[in-house]
């Protein structure tokens, strides 16, 4: 008997229902994003958002995000989500930023932060977790920062990612896997990709755990060791006890010197095939076990934009966290994969109709500058005849 066949839509049903979607936001009801986001009042001068699809756009209400909208102002908001951890699970960060106003300096990256960040408050001191996204400023900065919250510390990823730098929306996208690997893709294109050990040079958790493991393993073949230089260290002057009695005693043998550190030895004696610098990782095994390792985070509550631009207009939209890479990849394809094409479209016939605009205004010109021209002879005619 034949297996029956599963259908496509009821796939898609499926895997939308094994992914976890922590946070997700496409501004479509209008104004109640205010409801959702906050500005921080940490400084009276921050700069303001509104809702705005810009001058072009694909699709009037869904292109429609957050835009920066006053010139050399730092700006702060976030919004809250249900916290939650990404230990053992991959952790997806993804959203769409379009610097129409062609930014000259400037950021556009966001910022995840614990659960307990106090939101009114927010500012360029607030503790975050990821940093990710692009920024410009002048020829030489040109980068996607991708900077990890590790052992207390940030640590910006070693490797040069460069950005998208014209006015079209970008779909930028983090992933960070529990195998210590990630990805950062740019329009659904992976643009980097590697380990995190390796492209922020940082040792996770587990390999110092193994390491440590190891180091127990030196300890002991160390005691083992020191019980063998005993053997090559006996003390030749000592003698037999007189109380000795071997009925009771055992067999009596020469002791080895009290001492354990070779620079204690007599006559600068040093026992053979011991490797002195023993890496002793007690410490570390001790304090940083129940710490979370790299790229995991224990209470991942809120997103945020905490930026500077120089020149205003960047648009920020359909931001998403979640643990589905499948999930993160179909909805880029749902948002600005819908309206990309017809963004370009719009610019284009934007652009025709300046450019004839700008010759019709042209036109006009040299038009008056040839009325104003016979008029000027004319008058110079007549006043000529007039002698």
């Amino acid at each position: 008997m034949a297996a029956a066949r599963v259908p496509l839509w009821a796939i898609c049903v499926l895997r939308v229902a094994l992914a976890t979607v922590y946070f997700q936001e496409e501004f479509l009801d209008g104004e109640r994003w205010r409801n959702r986001w906050v500005h921080s009042t940490n400084d009276s001068q921050f700069g303001h958002f509104r809702l705005s699809s810009g001058n072009f756009y694909g699709h009037k209400e869904k292109d429609k995000g957050l835009q920066t909208t006053q010139n050399s102002r730092f700006y702060a908001i976030s919004a809250r989500f249900k916290p939650f951890s990404n230990k053992g699970k991959t952790l997806i960060v993804q959203y769409t930023v379009k610097h129409e106003q062609k930014m000259d300096c400037g950021g556009g990256y966001i910022k995840l932060f614990p659960a307990d960040m106090d939101q009114k408050n927010l500012n360029g001191k607030s503790q975050y977790y990821i940093m990710f996204g692009p920024d410009i400023c002048g020829f030489d900065i040109k980068t996607v920062h991708v900077i990890l919250h590790f052992k207390n510390q940030y640590h910006a990823n070693k490797k040069s990612i460069r950005c998208k730098v014209d006015s079209f929306t970008h779909l930028y996208t983090l992933i960070l896997r529990p195998d210590l690997t990630y990805d950062v893709k740019i329009d659904g294109q992976s643009i980097e990709s590697g380990s995190i050990e390796y492209d922020w040079q940082l040792t996770s958790l587990k390999n110092m755990e193994k390491a440590s493991a190891e180091a127990e393993g030196w300890d002991q073949a160390a005691k083992d060791k020191s019980q063998d230089w005993e053997k090559h260290f006996l003390d030749a002057s000592a003698s037999k006890p007189s109380d000795w009695k071997g009925e009771l005693d055992g067999d009596w043998q020469k002791p080895p010197y009290q001492v354990r550190m070779w620079h204690h030895l007599p006559d600068g004696l040093k026992p053979e095939g011991i490797d002195k610098d023993v890496w002793l990782h007690q410490k570390m095994k001790n304090n940083y076990l129940t710490e979370y390792d790299l790229s995991e985070f224990e209470n991942i509550g809120a997103i945020g934009l905490e930026l500077w631009q120089v020149r205003s207009g960047t648009i920020f939209d359909n931001f998403l966290i979640t643990d589905d890479e499948e999930y993160a990849e179909n909805f880029g394809k749902a948002t600005w994969g819908e309206t990309k094409g017809p963004e370009k479209e719009m610019d284009a016939i934007q652009a025709k109709e300046e450019v004839k605009k700008a010759q019709e205004e042209d036109e006009d010109d040299m038009l008056m500058g040839r009325f104003s021209g016979r008029e000027n002879s004319f008058k110079g005619f007549h006043r000529r005849n007039e002698f």
